[in-house]
Parts: C-alpha cells; structure tokens; sequence
C-alpha cells in the first residue's frame, strides 16, 4: 500500500497481486503536486491558559505545497509558510500579545515554516511525516501523524486530496518561553501546545 491511496476493498481470499493491480492506477492518479487551498484548510491549536482551560486559536494567511508519491511514501514532501500576524484566537487583545516581543516577536520573525525531511506510511489510511519546523528563527523537528480522509473530484473539475494531523510541541523548545505565575500555582500558559490541522489540497494542473 503506498502512501495517500486508500486500500483496495477487494475480499480476504483474492490474491496479493491481484489487490496491488486493482490499487495501481488509483494510486498513479494521485501522485502529483498539490497547491493547499486556504479556504478550506485549517492550521490549528490548543493552548492551556490558568491550569483549567483550553484557548483555542488558528493561523488563517499561509501557503502549502504537497508532492505525493503514490507508490513510494518516502518520496512524498510538504512544504508550509505562515504569516504569524494572522494568528486568531478570537480576542483582538490576547492575539496582540501573541504578536509582541513576548512571543512571535512578528516585526522580526514575520513568518512560520515546516519543510518535510522524511515520510513514511504506519499502514491503512494513516502516515507520519516530519520535518523542520522554524520559529523565531529557531528550528526543531516536529513529527505530525496524518489520517487521509480521500480524494475527489470537486464541482469546478478540482482534484482534491484530504489530510487530518495532530502534533504535539513544547513551546519553548522553540524560545517562546514567556509566563506568569499564578497564586494558586502553575503558570497561566501551558509549554505544551497541541497542533491541530485539517488540510485540502488541489492538484496542480
């Protein structure tokens, strides 16, 4: 099974080299590169705030680049570059001090980037890439585990392919290392960031 095709759904009594010929031309059709569309994608996160609940938040301006090999998973690469001042948690205040010398520091470090360094298939419908992820001018790894969701046809002729991932970082891995504590104990922001994202992406023609 090669990465980004979904399995074939033939019977447990027909023979391995039947089911690979049947999955072939599925997976060839796939194998190309992709354009992500922001319009339905979505890059998201999850923060801890005052130890007792979840701040939501999402990057909404960014570019992507999928190249998918459909019968080699290792050969498959993504590339994504976000602009930090369009980070939206849903409060004008908390996202200007997102922006600041505090965290993002976006006047100097205007833009997020996640270049793949490797790739590989973990069976079904499920893969795992990971790649170099640089922020502040910092770069770490971060491996993300993906479901693929399919692909189709869209209305306007639009060949589409569909990703969930989740991932987890230690901000300050990262040097966004910026607290307060609070009287009860702990600290009002989590290290632990949970990345959430939910991506379509349209073959380039």
């Amino acid at each position: 099974m090669g990465i980004f095709g979904r399995k074939s759904e033939t019977s447990e009594t027909t023979a391995d080299t039947t089911a690979a010929t049947s999955a072939g031309p599925d997976l060839a059709a796939l194998t190309g590169e992709y354009t992500v569309d922001p319009a339905h994608t979505s890059l998201g996160f999850v923060a801890r705030h005052a130890m007792v609940t979840n701040v939501k938040g999402s990057f909404t301006d960014f570019t992507g680049t999928l190249n998918l090999d459909g019968s080699a998973p290792e050969k498959s690469t993504a590339t994504f570059d976000v602009q930090m001042a369009s980070i939206d948690t849903g409060n004008a205040d908390r996202d200007g001090h997102l922006k600041s010398a505090d965290f993002f520091k976006i006047d100097e470090f205007p833009t997020m980037t996640f270049r793949t360094t490797s790739a590989e298939s973990l069976g079904g419908d499920d893969y795992r890439i990971t790649g170099d992820l640089t922020i502040l001018g910092t770069t770490k790894p971060l491996t993300i585990d993906l479901e693929f969701n399919g692909a189709a046809k869209d209305p306007f002729g639009n060949e589409r392919v569909g990703f969930e991932g989740k991932a987890e970082i230690l901000r300050s891995a990262w040097g966004l290392s910026w607290n307060a504590a609070l009287e009860t104990g702990g600290v009002l922001v989590s290290d632990k960031i949970k990345l959430n994202f939910d991506i379509s992406a349209i073959k380039n023609a």
